[in-house]
């Protein structure tokens, strides 16, 4: 889950990194008792989960309070890379800025393990320093056992080669971005840029932080930083029958147990698609090992609720829940819906193997369902459920 630049900031405040004050709002009249807060100068900031703010026209300064209206009313409502700007930060003003850098943690999923990256050369972004300068951008990996601790920062700034005068100072910051890197289980905490401004002070003016969601069961307080009214409607729905499903821009819907055989699933469609006028899979649904008829049926319900499918793809590889569990939760999930008076109106197209696949197929034939075609490879299922998306 990405966070909001305000959501950022307001975490790395919790654990002690650097920041300026700032305040969200959503009406333009409202920055003006924000910025009386602030001194009367306000920094007014969109904010949207894409870089490049900046440059769109999204981040203006604003001498006074009248003035950070305008520049808020200006700001709310534009369009910042397909996004849709619905709040802005009223932000402190910095001092002077002297010079920007960039700091962050990640988990390097490559080689196993987190790594630091450092620069000099902060405030734009990184994937251009890495490729223009890439001796002016440090890459440190982190142990897991022993984090970070202030030889370790001290290590990371003295191979990023920062200036002797903030040395320290910037060590510090990094022993308390690594605290919340790890305290919130993040994937990724960015500082760009880490500011030094005229007084001597390093400053965190800008972050970017991204939490996994896997770690919801640990972090209860995380519920608060979902953005509901950008969250895809279906995506919410499989989420709360604890699905995993992500939706795609296409018009075949997928069903298959496992990941991998899910993406490979993805993958054949996509391939198939392109004899049938480009179709293309419409979502990415793995109903895991256990696929019951309530499981089956949640996942059929999700998927036919969506409008963009045309066909649906079951595609399952029978293991430790066998083929003819499957084809019975097929079955049974038809006419649980039927039960509930969701009329299935879509053509399915199912393919099973592995564990008990022939007694599987002869249950989808002896069902006979009108709606079910039964193909036994899974490049003549994705061609079939392609044809047939294309049909409709």
């Amino acid at each position: 889950m990405d966070l909001f630049e305000y959501q950022a900031r307001d975490l790395f405040a919790k654990h002690g990194v650097p920041v300026l004050a700032g305040e969200v709002i959503d009406t333009p009249e409202a920055a003006r008792e924000a910025t009386e807060k602030l001194g009367g100068k306000s920094v007014v900031k969109a904010q949207v989960k894409v870089g490049g703010r900046g440059k769109a026209g999204g981040v203006k300064l604003a001498q006074t309070p009248d003035e950070a209206v305008a520049r808020a009313t200006d700001i709310l409502g534009m369009d910042i890379k397909g996004h849709t700007v619905h709040k802005v930060m009223i932000a402190e003003t910095a001092p002077e800025i002297l010079e920007e850098y960039y700091v962050s943690y990640l988990l390097d999923r490559t080689n196993r393990t987190f790594l630091a990256m450092a620069s000099v050369a902060g405030g734009m972004d990184i994937e251009q320093v890495a490729e223009e300068t890439p001796e002016k951008l440090a890459k440190v990996p982190v142990n897991a056992n022993e984090g970070v601790t202030i030889e370790k920062a001290r290590e990371i700034v003295a191979l990023a080669k920062f200036p002797a005068e903030v040395a320290e100072k910037v060590a510090e910051v990094l022993v308390t971005l690594w605290a919340t890197f790890i305290a919130e289980d993040a994937l990724l905490v960015e500082v760009n840029p880490l500011a030094k401004v005229a007084n001597g002070d390093v400053i965190a003016l800008d972050g970017k932080v991204s939490l996994d969601e896997n770690a919801e069961f640990r972090q209860p307080g995380h519920e608060e930083f979902v953005d509901h009214a950008a969250a895809n409607p279906l995506e919410a729905a499989a989420k709360a029958k604890n699905l995993n499903y992500v939706k795609l821009d296409g018009e075949v819907g997928i069903i298959g147990n496992g990941a991998g055989l899910v993406m490979s699933t993805l993958d054949v469609v996509a391939y198939a698609g392109e004899n049938h006028g480009g179709v293309k899979p419409a979502n990415f649904l793995d109903i895991g090992g256990g696929a019951s008829a309530a499981v089956m049926a949640n996942g059929l319900e999700i998927i036919l609720g969506d409008p963009d499918v045309k066909s649906v793809f079951v595609n399952v590889f029978g293991g430790i829940t066998a083929c003819d569990e499957v084809a019975n939760g097929i079955v049974q999930a038809l006419q649980l819906l039927k039960d509930k008076g969701e009329e299935v109106t879509k053509p399915l197209v199912v393919r099973l193997d592995g564990n008990n696949a022939e007694l599987g197929r002869k249950i989808l034939s002896d069902a006979n369902h009108p709606l079910v075609q039964r193909v036994d490879t899974m490049d003549g299922a994705a061609d079939k459920a392609a044809e047939l998306a294309a049909a409709k």
